[in-house]
């Protein structure tokens, strides 16, 4: 909710990818905390297309929001990156897998009129049409990555780790499909707990947490939660981790504990790939916690692996689910699966997708 992630990207959709320019708008308070309240209205949606109480304008603000930001990005790029096609994502307000049930507030047809381009939106109803979790999707973007790696750091299996609001991994192996689920909280509870008890919107570069330590309780209780005992596929709603576990704590000790909750959620997931990773490479937001990703590089060191950030291995950490959208809308658009079994659960390779023309 922080804001509009914008790349440009040239590719086929397969195998073939040149990382363009990048941008980022942000949010400003009072509508981060409209969002927030749209967040309340929206649990009560029962079939995707309801938009109760504020949802109906917020979904037009948003939109309207994307079209100014693609229209401003738009202008600083040179002329050999001018885009023809346009992936959208919007806003998630609602992922209920087990209902088959996932709402984005954003209007791809209204997109495409304000941008003059043509729009692949709602990119995850098809998945769970075939019975998958409609998350993660970026998967697919994951894999063609780690076929482009440098040489000297291609070491399969590769796990990439997005670290947002929640985090998903992606194991890739030298050979076959992905394999990839939700691994739990990423930034979420971090950033929930230091507004609720600090009044800051989010912890950065890590610096409260510098100043707590970590509960050993507390994290175990996190830990023990039927969720990691999951195998994947699987995916979550940022509403099914909570602070209830942080109750008491200070607010230092809190943000150092649930930074290391958010670590250990991406470990505990190496035990349902097919096999442990040689190679951790994160992105996201969360990489810039630097509890987390110490944390996160001690436990992979003990099982002989390697953590690296996106921009060690020449990716954008920051870009990279925007160039993900970017990637599965030519996918869509050509009739390529987006998931597959081992990501989402569908029960076949899937394709998605819908496109809106001016």
């Amino acid at each position: 909710m922080d804001g509009i992630d914008l790349a440009v990207l040239r590719t086929d959709g397969m195998g073939f990818v040149e990382q363009g320019p990048s941008h980022f708008v942000p949010y400003e308070a009072v509508f981060r905390k409209a969002i927030e309240a749209g967040l309340a209205d929206a649990k009560i949606i029962a079939r995707r297309s309801e938009r109760p109480g504020v949802l109906a304008g917020l979904e037009r603000e948003i939109t309207l929001r994307h079209a100014a930001a693609v229209d401003e990005f738009h202008g600083k790029l040179p002329p050999d990156w001018q885009p023809e096609l346009i992936g959208f994502h919007g806003q998630t307000v609602l992922h209920r897998p087990e209902q088959a049930l996932t709402v984005q507030l954003g209007d791809g047809q209204l997109l495409a009129r304000e941008t003059g381009l043509p729009v692949v939106y709602d990119l995850r109803a098809a998945d769970m049409v075939a019975g998958g979790q409609g998350a993660p999707l970026v998967p697919a973007y994951h894999a063609a990555l780690a076929k482009m790696l440098p040489e000297g750091l291609r070491r399969w299996p590769v796990c990439f780790v997005n670290i947002g609001g929640i985090s998903n991994i992606t194991w890739v192996g030298e050979s076959g499909d992905p394999v990839a689920f939700d691994s739990g909280p990423g930034n979420a509870l971090i950033d929930q707990w230091v507004q609720a008890e600090g009044g800051v919107p989010y912890d950065a570069g890590g610096m409260i947490a510098s100043e707590g330590g970590v509960v050993p309780a507390v994290l175990r209780r996190y830990l023990d939660k039927p969720f990691f005992r999951r195998a994947g596929p699987k995916s979550l709603d940022r509403n099914d981790f909570t602070l209830e576990e942080t109750s008491g704590l200070e607010l230092a000790d809190g943000a150092r504990t649930l930074a290391a909750v958010s670590a250990g959620a991406i470990l505990e997931a190496a035990q349902h790939m097919p096999s442990p990773p040689k190679l951790w490479i994160v992105c996201g937001g969360g990489r810039k916690n630097p509890h987390i990703m110490r944390d996160l590089a001690d436990g992979a060191a003990k099982a002989g692996a390697e953590v690296i950030l996106a921009e060690d291995a020449g990716l954008n950490g920051d870009s990279m689910e925007a160039e993900a959208w970017a990637y599965l809308a030519v996918r869509a658009r050509r009739g390529l699966p987006i998931t597959w079994p081992g990501t989402t659960g569908c029960r076949a390779p899937t394709g998605g997708g819908v496109t809106a023309f001016p």
